[in-house]
Order: C-alpha cells, then sequence, then structure tokens
C-alpha cells in the first residue's frame, strides 16, 4: 500500500515537470551535467532526481548524498524531498561540503589524528588565533597582516597543499608565509582545532590516506548530487572525484554562465572538465526560464553570447515579452540616485511594494550616495549582505581618528583605534590604560599620556607615545583645510589605506574603496538643518553618526533591497536597478585587460540582469566620484552588447545625456557632438561646461533658458544639486 501511494508520488511528482526537466529527473544511471539556466528550476529537478532515485530505481536513502553550499539550502531541500516521499528524510546525507566533511570526521577523529572533541575555529576566531601566534613568535610589531597570513593558509589548504608540499618559492615572503602555514599547523594540531579550510582537507586525507575507509563510502554513496556545480574549489572537486570514483554515478547541476566567484578559489573548468573526467556523461540543458520576461531574457542571452568560454544554452520564456529595459544616462551619481528615488516613488504610487525593488552595484562604496537620497525620501532600505555605509568597520574606523584629532578627551574614538592599524600597544597595555583611567577619573587620552612617561616598558611608551604624537599632529594639520581634504588627510596620515590596501582580496579593495567614498561624502555633505555656525568636521561627524542609525528598515518592514551585484546571486525581484554600469566600474578596472577576468565580470552582468522578474533599469553617469578623483567614463560595454530593439533610453529633462555606447562607434568628439555638447552657447558659456560658483562649488552647465538680461542658465552643482541662476549675476568661473 505504501509502495503503491509512493509509486503514484513519483509519477504526480514527474508529471509537474516540463520536458527537459524530466529528461534531467530521469536519466539514466550513468554521470549526468544539468546546465541550468538562471530561473530554470535546477533545486526542483535536484529534489525530484533523489526521489526518482528511491522510488523508481529502489535506491536506498543510505547511498544518497546530496551536496549543496548553504545550510538553508539543505534544509529546503530535506524538507520538500519529505513532502514528495511522504517519509522523513532523516537517512538522508544532504549538507554543505563543510557539513559533511565534519560529519565524517566525528565519525572517523581516531583515523585522521583528531581529538574526539575537537572544536572548530570560525573566521574570526581564526584571525585571533593567528594574531596570538604572529605575537608568540615576535612578529607582533611587523608588517606581516594577520588577515593576509589567514588567506595564504586558507588558499594552500584548498589547494589541498600542505605546509612541506607547499613549492618553495625564491620570493623570501612567500617562505615565511609557509613557515607561519606550518606552525601554524602544529599549533592547531596540538590544541585540537580544527578551522574552517581544515575540515575539507582533513575530510579529504581521510579517503585518500585510507584506501579501506575511501572504499567503504563509495560502496555506500553509489548516487552522489552536487548543486551550484560551477561554485566548487580544488579541494571540493578532487575530493567529489574521489568519493565518485570508478562506479559512483555523480548527477551535478550548475551554471557556466554564473560562475562569478573566482575571487573565492571557485574554478568554472570544473565543470568544463566533467566530460573528460566522467566519460559516459550525458549533458541536459534547462533552458525554459519561470522568473522573467521574453525582454529581459533576449537581453541576457545576448549580453552572455560574447563569453568564447561557455558551454552554450538559450533562456526562453512562454510568458510575455513584457517592457524593454531601461537606460538611463546621468549626469554624476547624484543624478543618478535622484532618478532611482523617483522610479522608485513612481513604483510605490502604482501599488507595488518597496520589498520588491533591489538596486544592485558592483562595488559597495556606491551605496552611500543611495542611501542618501533615500532616507531624505523617506524611503526604508536594507543592505543586503553587508552593513550600512557608515556602520563599516573601515569607515567607524576612519571617523574614530577624526573625532580624537577635533577632541582628544573622546574615550570611545581612543579606545576604538589606538591600536588600528597594530602599532605595538597590546590588550594589556590598553587595559592599563583604561584602570588607570578609572582610578584617576581622567580620560583615556590623559591616561595613556601619564603612564607613557613612566608606567609602561620602554617599547610600549614609545609605541603610545607615537600615536599621542600622530594625533596631535594630524590635528594641527587639518584645521584650515577644506572637509574633504581633512578626511583625505586623516586617511591617509593614520595609515589606515595603506593598511587596508595589503589585504589583497576583494574584501579588502572593498575597504579601499570605501574609504576613498568617505572622502567624496564629505566633499558633497550639505549640513542641512544643521546650525549654520556649526564647524563643518563637527556638522560631518554628527550627520555620519545620525545616519548610521537611521533609514534602515528592520527585517520584517517592507523596504527596498540594496546589494552587490555577488550578493543578489540566487534571489529575484519584479523591478531591478542595476547602477553604475560604466567602464572601469562594471566591468572593473582591472578586468579590462584580462580576457578571463572580463569574461567573468560579462557572467555578473548576466546574472544581474537575470534578477529582474518584470522590469529592469541600467543607469550610468557621465561624471563620477571615484577614488577621490573625477571620472569620465564610457557607458558599460555590457550596454552596447545588447541590441537595441531591447532598449529605452530614458533622457532627462534637459537631453545633454550621451547616447547609448556601442562598440566602436565614431570618436569621442562624435559622441559629444551627438548628445548635444557644443549645439547650444549663451554668453560665452557651453552646455557641459564645468564652472565654479562662490557659493554652490563646482558643478556642471546642462541647460540654458531665455535670451538677454533674462538669460537663465541651469547649473547641476555636486555639493547641492540643480540651481537654475539668472546668468548675469551667477558670476560663473569657467573651469
Amino acid at each position: 500500500m505504501i509502495a503503491d501511494q509512493q509509486s503514484r508520488n513519483s509519477g504526480a511528482a514527474l508529471a509537474e515537470l516540463n520536458p527537459q526537466q524530466q529528461e534531467a529527473v530521469s536519466a539514466p544511471l550513468d554521470p549526468v551535467l544539468v546546465l541550468a539556466g538562471a530561473g530554470s528550476g535546477k533545486t526542483r529537478v535536484l529534489i525530484h532526481r533523489i526521489a526518482w532515485l528511491m522510488l523508481e530505481k529502489g535506491a536506498s536513502p543510505y547511498s544518497v548524498l546530496a551536496v549543496t553550499f548553504t545550510n538553508k539550502a539543505a534544509a529546503e531541500m530535506r524538507a520538500r524531498i519529505e513532502h514528495i516521499l511522504g517519509m522523513p528524510s532523516t537517512r538522508l546525507w544532504v549538507g554543505t561540503f563543510h557539513g559533511i566533511a565534519h560529519r565524517l570526521l566525528r565519525t572517523h577523529w581516531q583515523d585522521v589524528g583528531l581529538p574526539q572533541a575537537f572544536q572548530i575555529m570560525d573566521s574570526d576566531d581564526q584571525l585571533r588565533f593567528i594574531k596570538r601566534l604572529l605575537k608568540n613568535l615576535g612578529y607582533e610589531d611587523s608588517n606581516w597582516d594577520p588577515k593576509e597570513v589567514r588567506s595564504y593558509i586558507n588558499h594552500q589548504k584548498n589547494e589541498v597543499r600542505r605546509p612541506t608540499g607547499t613549492l618553495q618559492s625564491e620570493d623570501p615572503a612567500r617562505r615565511q608565509l609557509n613557515e607561519f602555514y606550518r606552525v601554524y599547523q602544529e599549533t592547531c594540531d596540538r590544541a585540537g582545532v580544527v578551522d574552517f579550510a581544515e575540515l575539507l582537507l582533513r575530510a579529504y586525507e581521510l579517503w585518500s590516506d585510507n584506501p579501506e575507509i575511501l572504499a567503504h563510502y563509495q560502496q555506500r554513496f553509489k548516487y552522489l548530487l552536487v548543486d551550484e556545480f560551477q561554485d566548487t574549489n580544488t579541494i571540493q572537486y578532487r575530493w567529489m572525484r574521489l568519493l565518485a570514483g570508478q562506479q559512483g554515478i555523480p548527477f551535478v547541476v550548475g551554471d557556466d554562465d554564473q560562475s562569478i566567484y573566482r575571487w573565492r578559489g571557485a574554478r568554472i573548468e570544473h565543470i568544463y572538465r566533467f566530460e573528460k573526467d566522467f566519460p559516459r556523461t550525458r549533458i541536459v540543458r534547462l533552458e525554459q526560464n519561470y522568473r522573467s520576461t521574453g525582454t529581459i531574457l533576449a537581453a541576457a542571452n545576448a549580453l552572455i553570447a560574447n563569453n568564447q568560454s561557455r558551454m552554450g544554452k538559450n533562456l526562453w520564456t512562454d510568458g510575455k515579452s513584457g517592457a524593454p529595459i531601461r537606460v538611463y544616462s546621468a549626469y554624476n551619481e547624484r543624478d543618478e540616485a535622484e532618478f532611482v528615488t523617483s522610479r522608485i516613488r513612481d513604483w510605490e504610487a502604482q501599488g507595488g511594494v518597496r520589498s520588491e525593488v533591489a538596486i544592485l552595484y558592483r562595488s559597495n562604496a556606491q551605496s552611500r550616495v543611495f542611501e542618501e537620497y533615500l532616507i531624505n525620501a523617506r524611503i526604508p532600505y536594507r543592505v543586503y549582505g553587508g552593513l550600512r555605509f557608515f556602520e563599516r568597520a573601515e569607515i567607524k574606523d576612519a571617523l574614530a581618528y577624526l573625532r580624537l584629532a577635533l577632541h582628544r578627551d573622546d574615550d570611545t574614538a581612543l579606545d576604538r583605534i589606538i591600536n588600528v592599524p597594530t602599532r605595538g600597544i597590546g590588550a594589556k597595555s590598553v587595559d592599563r590604560i583604561r584602570e588607570h583611567a578609572k582610578a584617576h577619573s581622567m580620560s583615556l587620552w590623559r591616561a595613556a599620556a601619564e603612564l607613557s612617561k613612566n608606567g609602561f616598558a620602554a617599547r610600549t611608551a614609545n609605541a603610545v607615545r607615537a600615536f599621542l604624537e600622530l594625533i596631535r599632529s594630524m590635528g594641527s594639520a587639518i584645521e584650515g583645510l577644506e572637509l574633504h581634504e581633512q578626511v583625505d588627510h586623516v586617511i591617509y596620515n593614520s595609515t589606515l589605506l595603506a593598511h587596508y590596501e595589503k589585504d589583497v582580496t576583494e574584501k579588502g579593495e572593498a575597504r579601499v574603496e570605501n574609504l576613498h567614498e568617505l572622502v567624496n561624502a564629505a566633499r558633497g555633505f550639505d549640513p542641512g538643518e544643521m546650525e549654520e555656525d556649526l564647524p563643518p568636521l563637527v556638522a560631518f561627524l554628527a550627520h555620519a553618526s545620525l545616519e548610521s542609525g537611521e533609514g534602515q528598515g528592520a527585517v520584517w518592514e517592507d523596504c527596498v533591497q540594496m546589494m552587490t551585484m555577488h550578493s543578489a546571486k540566487g534571489l529575484e525581484f519584479p523591478l531591478v536597478f542595476m547602477v553604475g554600469m560604466e567602464d572601469g566600474l562594471f566591468p572593473h578596472q582591472r578586468s579590462l585587460q584580462d580576457a578571463s577576468g572580463l569574461e567573468e565580470e560579462r557572467r555578473l552582468c548576466y546574472v544581474g540582469a537575470t534578477r529582474a522578474m518584470q522590469q529592469l533599469y541600467m543607469t550610468h553617469a557621465e561624471q563620477r566620484r571615484l577614488h577621490g578623483t573625477d571620472s569620465y567614463s564610457q557607458p558599460s560595454r555590457f550596454i552596447g552588447e545588447i541590441p537595441d530593439e531591447l532598449l529605452e533610453e530614458i533622457r532627462p529633462q534637459i537631453h545633454v545625456s550621451r547616447p547609448v555606447y556601442r562598440p566602436g562607434q565614431g570618436s569621442a568628439g562624435k559622441r559629444a557632438k551627438a548628445a548635444g555638447f557644443g549645439a547650444t552657447q549663451q554668453a560665452g558659456y557651453r552646455l557641459g561646461q564645468r564652472v565654479q560658483h562662490g557659493k554652490f562649488g563646482e558643478g556642471v552647465i546642462l541647460n540654458f533658458a531665455g535670451q538677454g538680461a533674462q538669460a537663465r542658465v541651469q547649473v547641476n552643482f555636486e555639493s547641492v544639486g540643480m540651481k537654475e541662476l539668472v546668468l548675469a549675476y551667477a558670476n560663473l568661473e569657467v573651469l
């Protein structure tokens, strides 16, 4: 009776699938590679494959191993399998690579040389562990960044390299990193702790070093299913190949067009070599999309077709064609943010809800201007997968330096940055300063000054005096400077910028970009309703504190979603804005001379575009302040790779924006002429000209109206936005 019911469940489940999904689910018991396009139902296919194996092929739950990349995905998979099977899924091994590796190591702790009660370090624990290690080795005050050491160790483990097996380099720095790795691993082994990368490496070694154990699991897990296969790194792929052996039947689901995590170690090559490693492989393409309109899919297909290294597929839908992709050419980043905000208001006015809206950007630093405009418009928002701009650690560090330079008795600021970046003032010394301040009812600054004279050993005393002098000198140096110059001076002279530049990961690069963006924030700061006689730096610091607590929607609140395009993978929204679509920003500058890097950037654009369900906007700015300097960029080449008939260019009310960029089109001068620059002049001024105003600062001329004494000019100022001035009295200075 139960078997009959399960068979009916299986038949009904297959009937719910489209022909390509059915082909994948019921493929013969050979290796299968499912190329699952965005929104094509890959999770459904994985779940139904497991159910089909058990209900139609009689596979034991004990013979199935399914690997996902997140615990959330694993939990969802288990729940949906239980629903189809009508029975608990507890006997199935469904989990992440790390979760399954942990399960193996708990079972075979003796075989891998671990104590039975071994402990796991998370990323923060690992960093603290490395800091203590460097201190014990006498490198606490050196230029070795603990994060750099952590990245090196994790990378070596992900590449299946032990310290003794790591290639010796002629580079002394690399040799030193390898020595750190060796000592680190010996220390971890003595302490009975493992980091996340060690979980995978130790589980791989469990099988590679113990043939009898490997044979047991190869015989048990005949059916191996892997989700998000394009995101596997070296050790994950080798782990899967080892387990599959000669008799296993791997069923992997992935999309080479959505491989966007090369910087994390993901290897797109794995999806290409799968056929070679498993010669009987059957490839099934899932191309029917259930998310986006026909127009969005046609644009995504045209975009990704420019990548040479891909297996190829073409997304389609039996739904509506939908609206064209709308492209907006902004004057600068503030105009861009104002446009997006106005369109969100329109969306709300038409009955849309804010949580259906996503703003996607390439770099975290881009979020600041949008946050400002959304706050001013009283539109709640949430920064997905990250902190709001003024809450980010590197920004709070820089603000703490500014606060202390302004006011020496700011205990919170001093406590935060007295040893950031590391300058040889350890935790015990800071505790001593706190105790002295409390005992004598004085500020931390005064306590540090007193102890630096006769309360510390010579090395610590010198370090504390150097810190105090650094703050004094910065305080004197920034007097009389413009606000953005004050911020710029402190970021450089505190060595915060140099500190984060040492971190060559994507995270380190984002922090550097955020520090540059803080300078931009200061340059464009408008005190608004604050007291006019408040010093600019005081007003700016107050603004930063207030903004860090405002506008961030609660988890349950209906709010606009803001995130990087990397964070958007796997999500979907009816209305999507892809902002900052300029060459040098997206695609990123570092990828422009690297073919593989450019292809990954294009895949990232493809991922961003396919998040949109109903409407997609792409915006770019003619002028953008990045890294402290103004840049004048071409619209992203990715816009130019989308067919004209799929695009609708939205021009501002004042028509001076550039046309959509097409690779190979005429010279810059011709593009400027087509956009209207130089076509209209008035009293020696012309459209697009940069000018300086005595009160409003720098701006760009956008339009003229009237003639003679009544002639007026519209200027978009960086600091205050759009202003209409009488030309005869404006006293504009041409820059």
